[in-house]
């Protein structure tokens, strides 16, 4: 009889142990979330209110509906970042965002509704507004890019692993208003590329083998511009004496 009224008291208190810790976890999961709720790790450039200024959720907001995966969509887009991973939690209560920042490699400007906007650009070609880089990171930018568009990025990507296969010394890439694609490179100064992004590979192994074949008679000096529109047939212009 002793041990039936003992399982008896040990069941009542793991059932009262499991309704309150219910309870408790039900509550804690409807308690509203608040700036100082949130935790960041990965960069300190980006602070609670810039989490909740980036987001279409309204907060304060009750943790059980945060909307974990928009929010994460709605950070990396409006922050420019390479990855954003957020975690409901309840011991310490809150949000855990971690911050994976993208890493500038050129200067960026871009034209949007008539307004200059000037930035950074990555190596996956992704515009950065100037409040979303860390300043630290910005000693070594020799490449300008003038007229980036979404489009572009692609294309911007192709080229950077191109300047660094090739050891090329670009130091500006310029988009037209209707796309015309234009670089100067130190040595061989501007360089028409033209329309026809399905070219660019074609194109810069055709700017390395110019560099190279220039360099073994300083030929360089000479040249105002090269026409690579067709890169099976290009035009070089030389400085007139």
């Amino acid at each position: 009889m002793k041990n039936k009224k003992r399982i008896k008291n040990r069941r009542f208190f793991f059932l009262i142990s499991f309704l309150f810790l219910t309870s408790f976890l039900s509550i804690k999961t409807l308690k509203k979330v608040d700036a100082q709720d949130i935790r960041i790790s990965g960069s300190e450039l980006f602070s609670q209110n810039d989490v909740i200024k980036n987001s279409s959720l309204n907060f304060p907001i009750r943790l059980i509906f945060v909307e974990t995966n928009l929010l994460e969509k709605e950070l990396k887009q409006n922050l420019s970042l390479k990855n954003v991973s957020i975690n409901r939690e309840l011991f310490p209560f809150g949000l855990k965002v971690h911050i994976n920042p993208r890493t500038p490699i050129a200067y960026g400007e871009r034209i949007l509704n008539d307004e200059k906007i000037l930035g950074f650009i990555d190596k996956d070609g992704i515009f950065m507004n100037k409040q979303n880089v860390d300043e630290k990171s910005l000693n070594k930018l020799t490449i300008k890019v003038f007229g980036w568009k979404e489009k572009f990025k692609k294309i911007l990507s192709e080229i950077f692993i191109a300047i660094d296969n090739y050891e090329l010394a670009i130091v500006k890439i310029t988009f037209s208003s209707d796309g015309f694609l234009t670089v100067e490179e130190k040595d061989l100064n501007t360089i028409f590329l033209g329309f026809k992004p399905n070219l660019i590979n074609n194109q810069f192994q055709k700017i390395n083998y110019l560099k190279n074949e220039f360099k073994k008679n300083s030929f360089s000096k000479k040249i105002d511009n090269i026409d690579l529109t067709n890169p099976d047939k290009p035009k070089i212009k030389v400085f007139k004496p």
